[in-house]
């Protein structure tokens, strides 16, 4: 009799589990929708057109975008210092200024201290230098490839007197497929800025 109170309620949860399985089978079987995953994307971006004005900022000036701005930064015991703002990309060059005092090797060391940080996440960091003697500007354009937080560093100086530097961050986790259409843009832009740079 305990016997078979015990094995009657098994029989019937066994049944229902089976039956509800079969159910579920057939309505599979006879759906007449199909489902087609859809492929993986990318957010769109509408970037605006490049367009330029020269902007002169303490000692040195150079062509900036038209959608972005000049942020002043306050730094103590420092001048100059800026970001250049980019509210529609939601993306910042940092920039800031050293007068050289006969440490122009220690502030070079320091911007390539601060670019190779990024190798552990870079792919590759491929440099391209720029040299323009009549200007007096001479300086290092750094592309850190894959998923780094800044993909874009400069440094620029007339080697006697002046140091700039530059470094492109988006404010958002990094991932280089995704904003590759807003890297290409601030890659130009960052460029523009480099080969239009001047010292007042």
């Amino acid at each position: 009799m305990i016997r078979r109170r015990l094995y009657i309620p098994l029989a019937l949860t066994t049944l229902l589990v089976v039956m509800l399985f079969v159910l579920a089978m057939v309505r599979l079987l006879h759906n007449d929708e199909v489902y087609t995953p859809r492929p993986y994307a990318y957010l769109r971006f509408d970037l605006p057109d490049h367009a330029y004005h020269t902007v002169q900022y303490g000692p040195y000036g150079f062509d900036l975008s038209t959608h972005a701005m000049i942020v002043p930064k306050q730094e103590p015991g420092e001048r100059y210092w800026m970001n250049i703002e980019y509210p529609e990309l939601n993306a910042t060059i940092h920039c800031s200024y050293k007068p050289v005092r006969g440490d122009l090797r220690l502030l070079t060391k320091d911007a390539m201290e601060f670019v190779y940080k990024h190798s552990q996440q870079a792919s590759a960091i491929p440099e391209h230098d720029y040299s323009r003697p009549r200007d007096h500007v001479w300086g290092v354009f750094f592309t850190l490839e894959g998923n780094t937080a800044s993909p874009y560093q400069f440094f620029l100086t007339d080697s006697t007197a002046n140091f700039f530097r530059g470094a492109v961050y988006c404010n958002c986790i990094p991932n280089a497929d995704s904003l590759a259409p807003i890297l290409d843009y601030m890659n130009e832009d960052v460029r523009v800025l480099i080969e239009s740079f001047h010292w007042q």
